[in-house]
């Protein structure tokens, strides 16, 4: 315990200065140990999981026992942070890249899904048009012109010379009736 006090009260180029000095790994250690809390933020900030950034603190402790500059490092707590900074990055550009094969692996599956989906609208589309055609002729100039056109009441009103009251029924009436026709159509009334 008396060795960890006599660490802890050292500056980091201290420590830096002791471990090459020394050559083995203990003073680094307990320097890395410093910046721990640091590293696991960095990591949750780019990788959005307590697991993957405790994983890579761990990696950047290891990189930073194997790669240590042999030069004088002015800010250790900078350049540790730009490591673990980078080391995220790199996590994230080979997820990224392992994202879009497994997009591509799966692009033929979603193409099938796509063009039954594709198909269902089509069905349905005609199926309205169908009923679109059994209404009264001035419930399916409202009803197309509202919901197809997007013409406002007034539009319609200016266009067809229909009342706001008769442009409302209509409206009210023709989607009712077209709802009707549908379920009838598909055997559900």
């Amino acid at each position: 315990m008396e060795a960890n006090s006599k660490y802890n009260s050292l500056a980091d180029e201290d420590l830096l200065k002791l471990h090459r000095s020394s050559r083995g790994n203990e003073c680094l250690g307990h320097l890395l140990q410093r910046y721990t809390t640091l590293l696991l933020g960095v990591g949750m900030k780019y990788l959005k999981d307590k697991d993957e950034a405790q994983d890579a603190v761990q990696q950047v402790f290891l990189k930073a026992i194997t790669h240590l500059p042999e030069g004088e490092i002015l800010n250790f707590k900078g350049w540790l942070y730009i490591l673990m900074r980078n080391h995220c990055l790199q996590m994230l550009r080979g997820a990224h890249h392992k994202t879009d094969e497994q997009v591509l692996n799966n692009l033929s599956d979603n193409i099938g899904a796509d063009k039954e989906e594709l198909l269902a609208k089509e069905a349905t589309l005609m199926q309205m048009n169908e009923a679109l055609q059994e209404l009264g002729e001035e419930q399916k100039v409202a009803v197309v012109s509202f919901y197809i056109k997007k013409l406002s009441y007034q539009q319609i009103m200016e266009q067809t010379g229909f009342t706001f009251t008769q442009v409302k029924s209509y409206i009210q009436n023709g989607k009712r009736n077209l709802k009707i026709i549908l379920l009838r159509k598909m055997g559900k009334q």
